[in-house]
């Protein structure tokens, strides 16, 4: 996989953005939330492995000695929940329909992403299993960390049909999780493109004044925050157009890949990980635009199948 080839570390970012919250971040790997309340500190994803997630602990215990209560998972991937165990929260958040996700899905896409993301499953070996919530909800539920109101919040379909936001309202703080990316490519091999941009648009009427996304520095200002909407919004609707026309004159997924390719490489070829997810990307706007309304379960055997159709 392409992604095989990124060794590179990158350089951890841990960034203030209130009294109350922090963004880590390393230059377009997958990010983390800290929410530091009265009496505790939640965690919004968690890394890939407990040994990773060490680095994180470390650096919330430069600003808080409060006990870490609370991990919420933004949605299902592997690469976002596997290292929660190292937290020893006393509970684990999810939507409902991530919980279900995990329960249909969760073992074959651990397997996949390990394999697709070597370098960001270090000491793999410490990952104990799948991580289950032990909270569940739908919709909306709110925490209230002392007189910290968060608000976890399905707002809509997009990455994933799970995804959740972690909203401080009483800061204008938001946690998007991977339905928001900056300067990094989305993925989107288990996305609804047809309902994305609507959950784009819910998050835009909370008038964000701050935002951390799932990739991608975090955004410090309602116009860093608007150009990440519209740039995440303009790389899904381009990629899924430029499906939609492709395969409705019969062309063969192979041919919509090199197609989508050319047209999307000139403007978003310079995000982190292009190469690694558009052939997933293309591939799930080629389905959702055919036959498959809902996205197809990806397992290691049905990565190499797609990388070695592509390739043909």
């Amino acid at each position: 996989f392409a992604s095989q080839a990124d060794l590179a570390e990158k350089k951890v970012s841990f960034d203030r953005l209130s009294d109350h919250t922090y963004a880590y971040t390393a230059e377009g790997d997958p990010n983390t939330g800290i929410v530091i309340g009265d009496d505790g500190v939640l965690v919004a994803d968690t890394q890939a492995t407990p040994v990773m997630a060490q680095d994180v602990i470390g650096r919330i215990r430069g600003v808080t000695d409060k006990p870490i209560r609370t991990v919420v998972l933004t949605h299902y991937h592997a690469v976002r929940v596997l290292g929660a165990s190292a937290y020893g929260a006393q509970q684990i958040i999810a939507s409902e329909d991530t919980r279900d996700l995990i329960v249909e899905r969760g073992a074959a896409d651990m397997q996949s992403e390990i394999e697709r993301f070597p370098r960001l499953f270090r000491a793999v070996e410490s990952v104990p299993g799948l991580t289950w919530p032990t909270i569940t909800f739908k919709g909306e539920l709110t925490l209230w960390m002392g007189a910290l109101e968060v608000r976890l919040m399905q707002l809509g379909r997009g990455h994933t049909k799970g995804d959740t936001v972690v909203w401080l309202p009483q800061q204008k703080i938001l946690f998007s999780g991977d339905l928001v990316e900056f300067n990094a490519t989305p993925y989107a091999g288990d996305a609804y493109f047809s309902d994305w941009p609507a959950t784009l648009d819910a998050i835009a009427r909370l008038r964000p004044e701050k935002l951390v996304p799932g990739r991608g520095p975090a955004l410090m200002n309602p116009q860093q925050v608007a150009e990440a909407l519209a740039s995440t919004r303009a790389f899904g609707s381009d990629l899924y157009a430029s499906v939609k026309k492709a395969a409705a004159r019969g062309e063969p997924l192979r041919e919509v890949y090199r197609e989508t390719y050319a047209r999307l490489k000139p403007q978003y070829g310079h995000w982190v990980i292009f190469d690694h997810c558009l052939p997933f990307d293309v591939s799930r706007a080629y389905d959702e635009a055919t036959q498959y309304r809902d996205p197809r379960i990806w397992t290691a055997q049905r990565d190499r199948e797609l990388w070695q159709s592509l390739e043909g």
